[in-house]
């Protein structure tokens, strides 16, 4: 079976762990801070505030600009329903739009016209490593008094108009998840450019305090630790070499597969391919899936529940290009270690099964 994702676990994250370990300096320590030194370089040398998980990271840079109770942010319901259940952790209310179905993005027609009263912020989420239209959403947030959220989970080194995601908004989170391009293990990181709103992270992720016992705010505990530091720095310094080999791997299934709809690329957008999804039309996705790992063809398919209609949320909106893409999307492999052989056994399986309908 070709899997649909490979965490790369190789010498260098071995040599991070027994590092940490031998220094004897486990929890949130120098490890931390180096790590989120380096992760700045990635998003243009904002601010970087590393915590435990992606969702942890969301959660946090929405108390920290403020958003709370009484307020509503703008989010797509085709995503993972971290990006939801943040806002309603913080006490503020998600309303969902719909997405452009050009690149699975927040559409910014439908958050121009989700806006309210209450409308507080927005929260594109770059979906699959494809970046949404930052320069359309950073245009409504102005002109609306809105914060920005980036979701950036998905998105390591993705940019849009030259400008890498997490460098466009008010604040962004990023996750190091084992099946993210980069993995720290468990993980997330903030990324802000007020040096306030980023005191303000750092007291919220350590029960409210700098100094030990100097508590100033009611905060949490949301720290990583040295140890999942130390193997997202061993991944940071190759992720261009991966990023590489994802768009590598996607141009040779977009030039060589049939029968599918092969994912857009907007002329402004560098694509990292945290997932290659393609479109089955027809009604027949799980049946193409199914008929793909017979073949040993691991896929996945990513979201057929729209967040919406959740039971955690069960909100009563149309939201039709949200509700296609739940039912026609399917994700191939295309990490890093694939092999041209596998990259030909894909390609070969996916045009056989559009053959046969």
């Amino acid at each position: 079976m070709i899997q649909l994702s490979k965490p790369a676990i190789g010498d260098a994250e071995r040599e991070a762990v027994l590092r940490v370990l031998d220094s004897g300096m486990l929890a949130q320590g120098p490890e931390v801070a180096a790590f989120e030194t380096e992760f700045s370089t990635a998003v243009d040398g904002r601010r970087c505030v590393a915590v435990n998980a992606g969702t942890s990271a969301l959660h946090v840079a929405l108390a920290a600009l403020g958003i709370g109770p009484g307020d509503e942010v703008i989010v797509p319901s085709f995503t993972f329903a971290a990006t939801a259940n943040s806002v309603r952790i913080v006490g503020a209310e998600p309303v969902f739009v719909d997405i452009d179905p050009a690149n699975f993005c927040l559409s910014p027609a439908a958050i121009e016209a989700a806006i309210s009263d209450r409308t507080r912020a927005v929260m594109p989420v770059h979906l699959y490593g494809h970046p949404a239209d930052m320069t359309a959403i950073s245009g409504i947030a102005e002109r609306h008094n809105l914060k920005v959220i980036e979701d950036a989970a998905q998105a390591h080194l993705a940019s849009w108009n030259g400008v890498p995601v997490g460098a466009w908004g008010d604040a962004a989170a990023f996750s190091f998840y084992p099946t993210k391009n980069m993995m720290s293990g468990e993980g997330g990181m903030i990324v802000v450019h007020d040096p306030e709103v980023e005191r303000t992270c750092r007291l919220l992720r350590n029960q409210g305090m700098e100094r030990r016992y100097a508590n100033e705010i009611v905060g949490y505990n949301l720290r990583m630790t040295d140890l999942h530091a130390a193997i997202g720095r061993a991944q940071f310094g190759q992720l261009c070499e991966w990023t590489v080999a994802r768009q590598a791997n996607a141009a040779h299934l977009s030039a060589n597969l049939r029968g599918v709809i092969a994912p857009p690329v907007a002329a402004e957008a560098n694509h990292v391919y945290h997932q290659y999804t393609v479109r089955v039309e027809g009604g027949h996705r799980d049946d193409f899936a199914a008929a793909l790992e017979a073949r040993g063809v691991g896929c996945g398919v990513y979201y057929p529940t729209p967040v919406h209609r959740l039971p955690s949320f069960n909100a009563d909106i149309d939201l039709p290009e949200t509700e296609r893409a739940a039912a026609e999307c399917l994700s191939l492999p295309v990490h890093p270690a694939l092999t041209a052989a596998e990259l030909d056994v894909i390609v070969t399986a996916v045009n056989e099964v559009a053959e046969r309908g």
